[in-house]
């Protein structure tokens, strides 16, 4: 099924009725079956708009080298789709499953064809250094692909280094290093590429150094290169593709390259070795003087299968169908991408404030945070299945933040804070850590927390507009600042968060008056009509509202923030009770949400498109839904919740490139699918609780805290039986529809009993998730 039916279909499917039958897609398992981990399906993401690539990495690794097939696009996000048909080389850093593009750093281009400078086209390969390819292989820590050119390309990473093994035909070949190669776009301003450099070394080592100003802007990358044999002949390449003089040994401008001539590059393999950093060449000698000092490429892919075998071996299943066991080792693999590693082996790194810091010993910085997406699902899960890099990275948060002139950490990719997205989330994942006991000094991030919670005049970025308006009229005026709507209700969970932060602290009049400030949501939340609604500074609403629409006035901006006004209505995460009492109570607040996954999957022609996965108006491929489902279990029908989680699983993730509905975004898609096949989600991360849902498989086994295990058991689970009868832990009867972290973090045994038909469990008010801290009464 192409792309666009694919998603046409899910677009108009419509809710099946709730209490009937749901999809097929996981199936029972013989008893005699053994738990298994699945095999990764890496090109799962690289076709349709998941944005992966396939290439090889470590767990949150530095290094992540992986073939290029475009730089022009939304589709080239991650330098790899699969529609493409052409190679263009293999560069050594790249983003998995964002919506922006940047990275591909330091392409190099093994061939046998005669020297091009320009990669050419898709369309027309030819006419470039571009090449067809065949025999396409991938799997965690190893990728390998033949070229036309007669070149058979293999690829492998230690945590800052990449190592490239080329086995050529006999004869003459070359290798191109395009040191201008990068993601550039039509919204790019200025040169995208400056201050490069490159220089040979009497020692036959490459060095270079870049600035580059795309996404995050003014980032720099440095490297050291080694071949295991030297090439008869090296030439440089500057701006314009001007060739250097004959015997140059090095080149400055905007646009540098070098091509290493080989008279006979046959016989044995053509080794090449990288190593990486973000401060300076001397940090990428270090990288490859002390991770790969030999020439034991086949060694290195035997360490890289370890790791990743360490990473993904502490999940194991039983049931469901092949696919989706596929799936869900994919998902692992891609939820354990990023962060990535962002310090020299000596510990420096560059910090949010541009400047020089070294971590603690012991202690690592890291970069491709992107926290918008991921403090849904994908931090709470690290918070599950590996607390050591949770902890790591919450330390890492810590610090970042009290170095960043901007405070909170927002989009911090490669030293530079992005400012992308709304909000800043970074506080979430602190607070969210904190409460499920992580160490880590609070206190040194809490002045700039502080600081961006109540000082209107502290330093402005894109995400965090609009906060003087937050503080005096409790709302951002639809007439002032774009995607308003969005901004007033996530600056309000951002509020929730710092008051866990501030009680942390000891800060507990801060905290009274954040927790107080959450609840901010409301005032964007027409009670009248049951939506998310545009607000003037006067206090009027949009008068000729449509809730399919994304603005009131999308001439001039957005009202929502990839989102519409069904979208964004169920946006809130901590007050979900406040929330139902605003609309009216139970009835109206189920009434309004089967309304929502029921409607026309219609979108105005100006939709962006993140806005994806349709189930009614409800959008599974982008993050601010990815909650919704569970809201069911607020009201008393959790039933509901578990029919639609069980079918969002089925219908939305594919064992196949256009396996996920929109972009992966660092691993929140893959996670949202991991939590929920385990059977439960955090609504609210900052609440240290995960309401049931569905469970997938029939049986999972996961490594937690500590190497204790949980075990997920689903009974009598079948395709149409997604409904939970009753819930036992460590076998003990449990009639509450939710459990704490505090509880999975120690291990034990969880069950669920499944059914046909909706039960009566977990609808009763004492038995309901906690939200703001109590449950209804």
């Amino acid at each position: 099924m192409t792309t666009t039916s694919r998603r046409q279909l899910l677009a108009t499917t419509g809710l099946l009725a709730l209490g009937g039958a749901i999809p097929a897609g996981c199936s029972r398992l013989a008893g005699d079956a053994t738990l298994g981990a699945g095999k990764p399906n890496l090109f799962i993401g690289t076709g349709g708009h998941g944005h992966t690539f396939p290439g090889a990495s470590l767990p949150f690794g530095m290094a992540q080298l992986s073939p290029d097939t475009n730089t022009h696009g939304w589709d080239a996000c991650s330098g790899y789709h699969q529609k493409d048909g052409s190679i263009m080389g293999f560069s050594h850093t790249h983003l998995s499953g964002t919506g922006i593009g940047d990275m591909l750093d330091i392409l190099v281009v093994p061939t046998r064809q005669e020297l091009k400078l320009q990669p050419g086209s898709t369309d027309n390969p030819d006419e470039g250094y571009r090449q067809r390819y065949s025999d396409e292989h991938a799997e965690p820590g190893y990728y390998r692909v033949k070229l036309e050119s007669g070149v058979l390309a293999e690829l492998t990473v230690t945590e800052r280094c990449g190592l490239h093994r080329y086995r050529f035909g006999k004869g003459p070949a070359h290798i191109l290093i395009d040191f201008a190669h990068a993601i550039e776009d039509d919204w790019d301003k200025g040169v995208v590429v400056e201050k490069a450099s490159l220089a040979w070394g009497d020692d036959g080592t490459l060095t270079g150094s870049r600035q580059v100003n795309r996404w995050a802007k003014g980032r720099h990358i440095h490297f050291a290169m080694q071949l295991s044999r030297r090439p008869d002949r090296v030439r440089f390449f500057g701006d314009g593709d001007t060739p250097a003089p004959d015997g140059a040994t090095g080149i400055a401008g905007n646009s540098t390259k070098v091509a290493l001539f080989f008279d006979e590059a046959g016989g044995e393999p053509i080794l090449v070795k990288t190593g990486l950093s973000a401060v300076d060449v001397k940090g990428a000698r270090d990288a490859l003087a002390q991770e790969v000092p030999a020439w034991d490429f086949d060694g290195a892919v035997k360490a890289a299968r370890g790791s990743w075998a360490k990473a993904l071996d502490g999940f194991r299943v039983a049931g469901g169908t092949e696919d989706q066991r596929i799936i869900l080792a994919s998902a692992l693999y891609h939820a354990q991408l990023a962060p990535t590693l962002f310090t020299d082996r000596d510990g420096r790194y560059v910090g949010l404030d541009r400047k020089l810091h070294h971590a603690p010993k012991g202690e690592e910085a890291f970069s491709t945070y992107s926290l918008w997406d991921t403090y849904r699902a994908l931090h709470p899960l690290l918070t599950l299945i590996d607390p050591d890099r949770a902890a790591l990275l919450t330390r890492d948060i810590c610090r970042q933040t009290a170095q960043s002139p901007a405070g909170p950490l927002v989009w911090p990719l490669q030293g530079v804070e992005t400012a992308c997205m709304i909000g800043w989330h970074g506080v979430s994942v602190l607070a969210e850590a904190h409460a499920k006991g992580i160490a880590a000094d609070y206190a040194a991030a809490w002045p700039n927390i502080r600081r961006r919670a109540f000082d209107r005049d502290y330093k402005d970025i894109d995400s965090t507009l609009g906060r003087g308006f937050y503080y005096d009229l409790g709302y951002i005026p639809c007439d002032e600042v774009w995607e308003s709507v969005s901004r007033t209700q996530e600056y309000a969970y951002d509020d929730w968060a710092m008051a866990h932060l501030a009680d942390a602290v000891g800060a507990k009049e801060d905290a009274a008056a954040l927790r107080e400030r959450s609840r901010n949501y409301r005032n964007v939340i027409d009670a009248r009509t049951g939506f998310a609604r545009p607000r003037f500074k006067d206090g009027s609403w949009w008068k000729d509202y449509d809730p399919i629409q994304i603005g009131h006035d999308t001439g001039k901006w957005r009202d929502y923030t990839e989102a519409n006004g069904w979208q964004a209505t169920f946006l809130n995460q901590h007050d979900v009770y406040g929330l139902i009492d605003h609309f009216g109570g139970d009835a109206a607040f189920e009434k309004q949400l089967d309304a929502l996954f029921n409607g026309p999957s219609t979108l105005p022609d100006n939709a962006p498109p993140d806005i994806s996965g349709l189930v009614g108006q409800y959008a599974h491929g982008n993050e601010p839904n990815h909650h919704v489902a569970y809201l069911y279990a607020y009201c008393g029908a959790p039933a509901k919740t578990q029919a639609m989680v069980r079918r969002l699983l089925t219908e939305m993730y594919r064992n196949d490139p256009d396996g996920v509905i929109g972009n992966d975004d660092c691993g929140q898609m893959s996670a949202w699918f991991i939590l929920s096949a385990l059977g439960f989600y955090p609504v609210d991360p900052v609440s240290g609780v995960y309401v049931f849902g569905s469970p997938l498989f029939d049986v999972a086994e996961v490594r937690v805290g500590a190497g204790r295990m949980l075990t997920v058991r689903a009974e009598n689970n079948a395709p149409d039986r997604p409904y939970v009868q009753s819930v036992r832990w460590n076998g003990k009867p449990r009639s509450r529809n939710w459990i704490a972290h505090a509880d999975l973090i120690d291990g034990g045994e969880l069950v669920f009993e499944m059914g046909a038909k909706p039960s009566a469990f977990g609808t009763a008010k004492r038995d309901r998730p906690p939200s703001f801290g109590a449950t209804p009464s």
